[in-house]
Formats: C-alpha cells, sequence, structure tokens
C-alpha cells in the first residue's frame, strides 16, 4: 500500500512513524514533511498542504492508495472531496463537515440544536452588537473567532475593553466572533476515530495551552499533553460517550453529515458535568504525539477500518502505558521569533522509552535549523506518568538550539492545564 500524509508538523511526523511500522507499506510520502520525515518517507517540499490540485495531481500520478490529511486547512478547502472525485481513500472529512472546526458559530449552533451540553454563547458580525453585549453582561467571557485560527483565536481577560478590542478584530477581519460564558473546570481532550457509521473512543489526553509555568501566559498551539488522563474515570468516559459523542454522531447522521476521520471533543470537566467547548476535525498537536505511540495495532489497519467501514468491529489495543510530551520552542514564541536556528543536538533514546518528534525543522546546507515556533515535540513513555515525565525531560533537555525553552511543569499538574 502506497500512502501520503499531508502536512508538516509534530503531528505529522508521529503519523509518518506510525506508518512506517507497518510492514504493509510500499511507499510512504510526506507533502511537504519536515526534517524528521525525511528518515521515513520520501518528502515533497513543493506541495503546500493547501494547495488541493497539487496533492491530487501527485497522488493520483503516484497511485497512492490512501491519503491522511493532518492540518485542518486542507479539509476546510476540500482536498478529500478533490481525492473523493479521484477515487482515492482518505482519512478526514469533506469540506462540508469540516465546517465543525472551520465555523465555531456553526459547531454551536450544531450543538444547541442536537443538546449537547456547552457553555452559553452568542455569535456577532456586527462590532457595535458585540460591543453592547460584551458591556452588558455580567458575566465573564471567552471570546473567539469563528473561523481558523491556528489555535491563537481564543481570548480570555476580565477587562471587558480587552475583549471588544479583540472581537472588533476579529469582526473587521470579516470573521464571526462567539461571545462565550467562562467555564471553570479541567479540559480534556478526547479522540473519535469514525467511519461514517460507528465510531471508536481513544483514550483522553490533556493538553496545555498556556505558555507559562501554571497556565499562565497567551495561548499557543499546545506547549505538552499527557496520555492518558489519570483522574478521568471510566466511569466519566462513559459519561462523556453518553452525553457529548454519541449525540454527536446521532446529529451528524440526522443532519446528513457524511463523516469519515478523526473527531475531537475539547472539553471542560466542570462541577455540573463534561461541557463541550469545541470539535477540531483531526488530530490535535501536540496530543497526537503522545496518544499514538499508545496504539497497539498496524495503523494502517486502523485507517482502513475508517475508509471502508469496519471501525465498529476493530480490534483496538492499548500499552499499558502513560505518555508526556513536551514541546520545545522558538525564543519569543508564541509572538515573534526567530527561523533558520541551528540545532546542534538531538538525544537517543531507546524507541520504547523516548521519542523526538520534529515539529518545524528543515535541513539547509547539512544543517539542522528549526522553521517555526514549536520545533520539537520529546515524548517520554512510562508504565506511571511520573517515569513517563521524566524520561520526556530527559529528552527536552537534550534538544539544543539557541533561545530554546519549554514549560517546566508539563505532566506535574494537569488540573486547569
Amino acid at each position: 500500500m502506497k500512502v501520503l500524509v499531508v502536512g508538516e508538523g509534530a503531528r505529522e511526523h508521529t503519523v509518518c512513524w506510525k506508518f512506517s511500522r507497518s510492514n504493509r507499506l510500499s511507499g510512504l510520502f510526506a507533502a511537504p514533511g519536515n526534517a524528521g520525515t525525511l528518515d521515513l518517507a520520501t518528502n515533497l517540499p513543493k506541495i503546500e498542504p493547501n494547495d488541493v490540485e497539487a496533492v491530487t495531481r501527485f497522488a493520483v500520478d503516484s497511485s497512492i492508495d490512501l491519503v491522511f490529511i493532518g492540518p485542518e486547512a486542507p479539509l476546510a478547502a476540500g482536498l478529500v472531496d478533490a481525492l473523493s472525485a479521484e477515487g482515492i481513500a482518505a482519512v478526514g472529512p469533506h469540506a462540508a463537515a469540516s465546517r465543525l472546526e472551520a465555523s465555531k458559530a456553526f459547531a454551536k449552533s450544531f450543538m444547541s440544536s442536537y443538546n449537547i451540553p456547552t457553555a452559553a454563547y452568542r455569535s456577532f458580525s456586527d462590532g457595535n452588537e458585540f460591543e453592547k453585549y460584551v458591556r452588558a453582561t455580567r458575566k465573564r467571557l471567552v471570546v473567539k473567532k469563528s473561523g481558523l485560527a491556528g489555535g491563537k483565536g481564543v481570548f480570555e481577560d476580565e477587562d471587558p475593553d480587552i475583549l471588544i478590542a479583540n472581537g472588533r478584530a476579529i469582526v473587521d477581519a470579516k470573521d464571526e466572533v462567539i461571545a462565550e460564558e467562562f467555564l471553570t473546570g479541567s479540559e480534556v481532550s478526547i479522540f473519535a476515530l469514525t467511519d461514517g457509521s460507528d465510531y471508536l473512543m481513544l483514550p483522553p489526553c490533556a493538553d496545555y495551552k498556556k505558555a507559562g509555568v501554571g497556565s499562565t501566559g497567551p495561548n499557543t498551539g499546545g506547549m505538552g499533553a499527557v496520555c492518558p488522563v489519570p483522574w478521568i474515570t471510566p466511569e466519566e468516559m462513559l459519561q462523556i460517550d453518553r452525553e457529548i459523542v454519541a449525540p454527536t454522531f446521532r446529529g451528524m447522521a440526522d443532519a446528513g453529515i457524511g463523516y469519515r476521520g478523526v473527531l475531537y471533543f475539547g472539553l471542560m470537566i466542570t462541577t455540573d458535568g463534561p461541557r463541550l467547548l469545541e470539535y477540531n476535525v483531526r488530530f490535535g498537536d501536540p496530543e497526537a504525539q503522545v496518544l499514538l505511540p499508545l496504539l497497539r495495532a498496524d495503523f494502517t489497519n486502523w485507517c482502513e477500518a475508517i475508509v471502508h467501514g469496519s471501525i465498529g468491529n476493530f480490534p483496538a489495543g492499548y500499552l499499558e502505558a502513560s505518555a508526556v510530551g513536551v514541546v520545545i520552542a522558538a525564543a519569543g514564541y508564541p509572538g515573534s521569533y526567530q527561523k533558520g536556528l541551528t540545532v546542534s543536538r538531538l538525544p537517543s533514546h531507546p524507541e520504547d522509552e523516548a521519542f523526538v518528534f520534529h515539529a518545524s525543522t528543515a535541513v539547509r546546507h547539512g544543517r539542522l535549523v528549526t522553521g517555526g515556533g514549536r520545533c520539537f515535540t520529546a515524548v517520554g513513555i512510562g508504565r506511571e506518568l511520573l517515569n513517563a515525565r521524566s524520561r520526556a525531560y530527559s529528552a527536552a533537555r537534550g534538544i539544543t538550539f539557541p533561545g530554546s525553552w519549554y514549560r517546566p511543569d508539563i505532566g506535574g499538574r494537569i488540573f486547569g492545564s
């Protein structure tokens, strides 16, 4: 089987690594890939993930059997629609279903229609109406960009003037803005694989979105993650399935939303039970880096079960272990940062103990260099969370480039992460 992985981040490096362990592959390609995928796949550096025509043309010309789309933007742009028209199997939803992530306004309306518990909200496309609402309400609010924002379109502040400024900037950019009730509790990430009829829930993850120690500072694309989540009980997983996951898939069937791929449920576990914050239509990053190493079965078989409608009978299995992922970032991230920094050292560990996944890297003139804000994810695997955490930080300390930094508290305390 010939597989194409679309994307260039740590999530896609992890997916390529998982596919590379399959004994069923005759070819593995990454578009465009990064310095990490070079060791696993044939990189296609001239093909951008959002170039639907170029990706589809390569898949057709190269007789690709399966395409795995990592990021959200190509999904929203209709890559799966284009591949399907050519008879090429793809893991990911069509553009219409991708609105569950590409439009928070659409997603919140869907939640309301199917009685899926979520935070109270209002959506606005007029800046003046939005400002009136923020100044009139006495509840603490969260302001969100409705469209795709790369994990950085959420604004939390008790100062209404700051919320109004951020909201007006969203409206001025011709997008809707969501004003949502601020919820307190512990966040958890749930991923389900679906073939359009059945679904399979994976072990829960928790990610760390804030840049600073103790979950302070600005939001980022994610500074680390753990899997599974120790404080989520089997009974709570059943409740999450019963109240949120199952109603979502019933609602999708009722609304005629065909979906074959990965669906993310971003949850807040409150004192009143789980509340759905958002959907994503793909694996999260950095959650993929801690989740995928714990899946036992051949990843090619997982994906075939999705595209061929047999996920309900798939014999899923997971390592009896924990995983902790620590993101190594460039100085200044999530603000301005330098690119092209030389990476002088990467650690080496036994594969059953630790991994280093490249997030934004390239090889230039024989040198490994950085290419973005989040550069690597160091992942530790252990029988217990503390053991996995120790191995993750051992790997993180071994990654060296000018100004590199990471949060020192990943996995130490995940409540309110």
